[in-house]
């Protein structure tokens, strides 16, 4: 029987302050069908028109519930929790009041929850990012669609799919196991109602269709719990939630908690500290409480980590304060990772992270060269061309021979990437290979224009280096300053094609173009948002 003959599943909205979006949440789960049966909208003491705009939903649609609190919890778990109470379908789903659920998404979990008989059922999901919507998929290659996971412990790296809003969950089940989310103000909550989930050992079945879009608005008067980043309290927070976590699922599976701590070592600190920034005080804090943390990891999680999160996590340890070379750190960092100059080696002639911290590179000389964190200089080489050097890696690059290197544009919108044509490398002087890389910022926005690329086009920038021995190595560009300058160009085209190549918060070389007037003034406007944006956050 098709799901949607079955008014089975409860969605559950939570919204505070949201008066201006919650309304398209709601109806984004309204119009799922007749599968679901309610939406339970919980509005957590809102003091704008959230409320409001609830009721009057509520009194058009009778799928419709709205549970007021009449005290704020400070979070998202108490008032997922209120939702789950008052639910009465066999599945519940939760949405943000930001976000929004595509089409059939609800339909399309039941359907594989009901043929595989899951208690816990999940989907692809999208961060969305506004105003550009630009789609970048959640945990890509993490599930494969068709999927049933009859345990978690036998799929460990599941623990990195932190979420709980691309998942249904069996009423029945969340019941019999008495899950529920952190109540009051603790932050990121999926993190540990996910872990018990999973320390709950359920079946899992995976869909292919996308279930879930999670908008990014990083320009917004109040950014999300997790993007607000602007002082060590959410770095403290996401920690002591890793904590729990990690707690959690080592007591139900050594492997899945240890899983845990090789995410956190591999993704969380790496996202933090490629974010680092560069005020002192922020970064002394966030030294000394990642190192206190790091202390209680046991050494094997650390030695399971991939080499240059288990070099990070050496650096940190060596030290009781940021070194005088932490923005090298937060470039190793990035993805993918790039270990800038100098190289160093030790006194036994191993490769060391610098000469005033010799903490040994340890795995450096056995990593494929795919694999191996090169660094690759750019600088305008005249009009249409950029001269990229090479950076050999204590030799590693150097035995694998690189013979060409090749341009490679990606669209941040998700579109498909413009590669230019390989040019050749050449040994030059100082240890490394250098080449001109001639490229046309016209055809570029042509390319971008046909594949739906409108007024603002942004590219991130990279280079795929070819060897001799057959191995390759892809890796961002680290742009050096006279790069940097916007330039309004002529075209017969457009008339004109404004480019803004920029560095991204990761160090590398990325590039808006703007063709014509119109996309001109857009590209203008936007950055006057985003300063206006910026100044209102200090």
């Amino acid at each position: 029987m098709n799901s949607s003959n079955l008014p089975t599943v409860s969605v559950v909205v939570i919204a505070y302050n949201d008066a201006g979006l919650v309304g398209e949440a709601v109806s984004s789960a309204l119009a799922q069908g007749p599968v679901v049966a309610e939406v339970i909208a919980v509005n957590d003491a809102s003091s704008d028109g959230t409320a409001r705009v609830l009721d009057e939903l509520a009194a058009a649609h009778p799928r419709l519930k709205v549970v007021h609190r009449t005290e704020n919890s400070g979070g998202c778990g108490t008032p997922r929790n209120d939702g789950i109470a008052v639910a009465s379908g066999k599945y519940v789903l939760f949405l943000d009041s930001d976000d929004v659920l595509p089409p059939g998404a609800a339909d399309a979990l039941v359907r594989t929850a009901e043929e595989h008989g899951a208690p816990v059922t999940v989907g692809a999901a999208v961060r969305r990012e506004l105003p550009q919507h630009h789609d970048v998929p959640w945990m890509p290659g993490l599930y494969t669609p068709g999927d049933v996971i009859e345990r978690p412990a036998d799929r460990p790296e599941l623990v990195r799919d932190t979420l709980c809003v691309n998942k249904l969950y069996e009423r029945a089940f969340l019941r019999e196991h008495g899950l529920r989310f952190p109540d009051g103000r603790f932050v990121y909550e999926d993190f540990v109602f996910t872990a018990r989930v999973l320390a709950a050992a359920p079946r899992i079945a995976v869909t292919g269709d996308l279930v879930y879009v999670w908008h990014v608005r990083r320009s917004a008067a109040q950014v999300s719990i997790s993007l607000d980043r602007k002082d060590v309290g959410n770095w403290r927070a996401r920690v002591e939630a890793h904590r729990t976590a990690a707690r959690t699922l080592a007591a139900a599976s050594p492997e899945l908690g240890s899983a845990c701590q090789v995410k956190f070592l591999e993704y969380d600190l790496r996202m933090y500290l490629r974010e680092l920034g560069k005020d002192p005080g922020y970064q002394a804090a966030w030294w000394t409480l990642t190192r206190e943390y790091l202390d209680t990891f046991d050494e094997a999680d650390i030695e399971s980590t991939a080499a240059h999160a288990r070099w990070i996590v050496r650096v940190l340890r060596a030290t009781a304060t940021p070194p005088a070379d932490v923005g090298r750190l937060t470039r190793l960092a990035a993805e993918p990772p790039r270990l800038l100059p100098p190289y160093a080696v030790g006194p036994t002639g191993a490769p060391v992270w610098s000469e005033e911290l010799p903490v040994e590179l340890d795995g450096l000389a056995g990593l494929p060269v795919g694999e191996l964190p090169v660094t690759v200089d750019a600088e305008p080489a005249g009009r249409g061309a950029v001269r990229v050097r090479l950076h050999d890696l204590y030799g590693r690059l150097a035995k694998a021979r690189p013979r060409t290197v090749q341009l490679s544009f990606m669209p941040r919108a998700g579109a498909e990437p413009v590669l230019a044509q390989p040019v050749e490398l050449r040994p030059d002087r100082n240890d490394g290979w250098i080449a001109v890389l001639p490229f046309r910022l016209a055809d570029l926005a042509v390319t971008g224009r046909r594949q739906g690329l409108r007024r603002m086009q942004a590219w991130n920038v990279g280079v795929r280096v070819e060897c001799a021995d057959g191995s390759s190595v892809f890796t961002s560009l680290r742009p050096g300053g006279r790069l940097l300058r916007r330039r309004a160009l002529p075209s017969s085209r457009y008339g004109v094609l404004l480019a803004q190549p920029y560095r991204t918060g990761a160090g590398a070389l990325a590039l808006r173009l703007a063709p014509g007037a119109e996309g001109a003034l857009y590209l203008v406007r936007n950055r006057l948002h985003r300063a206006r944006a910026g100044r209102g956050a200090g």
